[in-house]
């Protein structure tokens, strides 16, 4: 029987929105090394995956004003924590995020290359394109780059980065002390990369990991995220409310696959899910009321604000939500909580308590055996292949999930009693994809 992929989502008090108000709460967590390193182990006590960490290169949701109230725009940057991470733990897979509308090829692919040689083979790169006006102003890029814009440089960019992964055989260091040979150099590539958006000759000066390359990750859900996604990735991490729309993502994403040459197998979906969980339903939801309650109205209205990319300060937070035009900048976030108003037929305020102490991702209230049950449903039918955990609150929420979920998914057989092997790959099920893989982005700028 397969079993499920967890992944750690890290943020750093915890996933509810005012996480950082609870009394148990690391107020500092954003830049508390002890707190990161705690955080790491336990996840690989609990046999995770991986430990993910999402980014911006602005203000968290781009906004000065979102940042009095929110404590995710002071952090540590994500891809130096990896590194620090990969000397505390031996098994556990180290994700990150980064953009590939405001950085180089080149620099990424060396950065990552070398996370995967210091962790053993356990890295992996979070690509992501950079919805907010912000990001760009702190470039000098102004309008910000159109979503399709976005999407066509991020599938050039990442054809680049895997060439660049490429540049040696497995073997191509002898390191012959006897000869002095230390390259072989037929085992040596050189890209040699005429695009749209980068002309990179190569070849990387940083030697492959165990597992060869990083592990390609994704969390984009809109036409243009899932066909990037079916070319480039190996792992997604989705967002969704219900299990029909799980399902269909899943079946969607895995069908297009095929027109570039890849098999479903070497595509993990693995959706957020934020997980309050307690002994019986009744503790899980006491925990559940009392992170809702932290959030007052400025910050409920501030957070719709700036997700939606629409200014609610002047509508009565108990009546309707208003239609919304989203642009060819916004995310589909923005759509999806509109979706989720409509269905639900929420007021405003109805809908920031829907989907703030998540921000949008499923979230379960229950009981060990209820938990369980629900991951059951969506893992075996084919709405994914595991999930994003997200702990509403560090690192209480994660000890429970460790002492009370673990142990009833691996009861059923559904998770891990042990780690397969010492790289992200081997533990994901991956095998390395090869190269180069079907139609990619510099074919497709040639068509």
């Amino acid at each position: 029987m397969p079993e499920m992929k967890l992944g750690l989502f890290f943020w750093p008090a915890g996933h509810h929105l005012t996480a950082w108000r609870h009394p148990d709460a690391t107020a500092d967590a954003g830049q508390n090394m002890a707190h990161m390193v705690e955080m790491a182990k336990l996840a690989e006590e609990g046999l995770f995956d991986m430990f993910f960490m999402a980014d911006s290169v602005s203000f968290w949701r781009g906004d000065l004003e979102a940042m009095v109230r929110d404590n995710y725009g002071a952090k540590i940057e994500p891809f130096s924590l990896m590194v620090a991470l990969s000397q505390h733990t031996k098994h556990l897979g180290l994700v990150c995020t980064a953009t590939t509308s405001f950085d180089q090829p080149y620099l990424l692919a060396r950065r990552f290359a070398s996370l995967d040689l210091a962790s053993g083979g356990r890295a992996g790169w979070n690509l992501v394109t950079s919805t907010h006006r912000a990001e760009a102003e702190s470039f000098g890029t102004q309008p910000h780059m159109a979503k399709s814009e976005r999407y066509r440089r991020a599938r050039e960019f990442a054809h680049v980065t895997r060439g660049l992964w490429n540049s040696f055989d497995d073997d191509a260091f002898p390191r012959d002390k006897e000869s002095g040979v230390f390259l072989d150099q037929d085992k040596l590539h050189i890209l040699e990369h005429e695009g749209e958006h980068f002309q990179v000759r190569g070849p990387l000066n940083v030697p492959p990991s165990p597992q060869g390359e990083p592990v390609m990750v994704q969390a984009g859900s809109s036409e243009d995220g899932r066909e990037l996604a079916a070319e480039t990735a190996e792992v997604v991490f989705g967002i969704h409310q219900t299990l029909e729309g799980a399902q269909g993502f899943y079946a969607d994403v895995k069908a297009r696959m095929a027109a570039y040459g890849r098999h479903p197998g070497a595509l993990k979906i693995m959706p957020g899910l934020m997980v309050y969980v307690g002994h019986d339903k009744e503790a899980a939801a006491e925990k559940f009321e009392m992170m809702q309650d932290l959030i007052d109205d400025r910050t409920g209205i501030e957070f719709l604000s700036n997700r939606m990319d629409f200014d609610f300060s002047g509508h009565d937070p108990d009546g309707p939500v208003p239609d919304i035009e989203f642009d060819n900048i916004s995310s589909s976030r923005g759509q999806l909580y509109l979706d989720v108003a409509r269905r639900e037929d929420l007021t405003i305020r109805g809908l920031w308590r829907r989907v703030a102490g998540a921000r949008g991702h499923m979230q379960i209230v229950g009981s060990p055996v209820e938990v369980v049950d629900f991951m059951e449903e969506w893992f075996t039918g084919q709405a994914c292949d595991g999930f994003n955990i997200m702990p509403p609150l560090f690192p209480h929420d994660l000890r429970d999930f460790n002492e009370l979920v673990v142990p009833e998914l691996q009861r059923r057989g559904l998770f891990r009693t042990a780690y397969e092997g010492t790289t992200l790959r081997e533990n994901l099920g991956l095998t390395r994809p090869a190269w180069p893989s079907g139609k990619t982005g510099a074919a497709k700028a040639a068509e």
